[in-house]
């Protein structure tokens, strides 16, 4: 067997489910962040995203992890949750609460198979809140997704790393007999679609049609219409160009 041949043999084909970011925003215990970090090797991911944690490292984090302490020592920590999605196609906030303006809701296994799907071509993220209050309005309409875990109505909280644990099973499950799809066009990254709304709000302001000082939530209707279109590249290309022509 040639040099060639041998590191080619060698080579493990990645896996879509390490294009999968588990991000934990504001947690409190390093004993879920650790907890996380070992559901997430059981069932094969492998990046874990922590934004603002109130300890870390942390020897508890470190005994609750187990085995999958590595994950623990690549784990990216951010001070904001748009630094942590930069460069993701498609991201799904958790929520077992039900929100007003809030983007269509999927169960954990509906979202599986959606994520997936899009993480044989781009990077992913599911976004978790802290343990005492989860993700607030503003971080949950920063993804386009919103995933529910199917739970007991009269007690459906489940514990941080319990959450993370259901959400990479079923992205395993969905891993089973799925074959990546033919897709010709390139999705947007979040930090794409992010300028895109920044451009849309100041264009409807110059325009009179959004009051800064009464917006009436208008700004996170708009997100969740373009959220529930999943923008490609060239289509915030084209939006953006036409808020040009009408800002000329």
């Amino acid at each position: 067997m040639g040099i060639c041949e041998q590191l080619h043999s060698n080579m493990k084909p990645q896996s879509p489910l390490d294009q999968v970011r588990v991000v934990l925003c504001n947690p409190s215990h390093p004993g879920n962040i650790g907890a996380s970090a070992r559901a997430m090797k059981t069932m094969g991911l492998t990046s874990l995203v922590l934004v603002k944690p109130k300890f870390f490292p942390d020897l508890e984090a470190d005994a609750l992890a187990a085995k999958a302490v590595d994950i623990l020592s690549e784990a990216r920590v951010y001070n904001s949750l748009d630094e942590a999605l930069v460069g993701t196609a498609l991201t799904a906030a958790l929520s077992a609460r039900t929100r007003e303006l809030s983007h269509t809701a999927y169960s954990a296994r509906e979202a599986a198979g959606i994520l997936l799907e899009q993480a044989y071509r781009n990077p992913v993220a599911l976004v978790f809140g802290g343990e005492t209050s989860g993700l607030s309005n503003e971080q949950i309409i920063k993804c386009q997704m919103l995933v529910h875990i199917p739970a007991c109505p009269d007690y459906s909280a489940l514990n941080l790393a319990a959450a993370v644990q259901v959400m990479c099973y079923e992205l395993r499950l969905a891993l089973q007999g799925s074959v990546p799809r033919k897709n010709e066009h390139e999705a947007a990254s979040f930090e794409e679609t992010e300028i895109f709304y920044r451009h849309l709000e100041k264009v409807l302001v110059s325009t009179g049609f959004l009051n800064q000082r009464q917006p009436k939530r208008l700004m996170e209707r708009l997100r969740r219409l373009f959220g529930r279109a999943r923008l490609e590249k060239e289509e915030v290309s084209i939006l953006r160009g036409i808020l040009n022509s009408v800002a000329k």
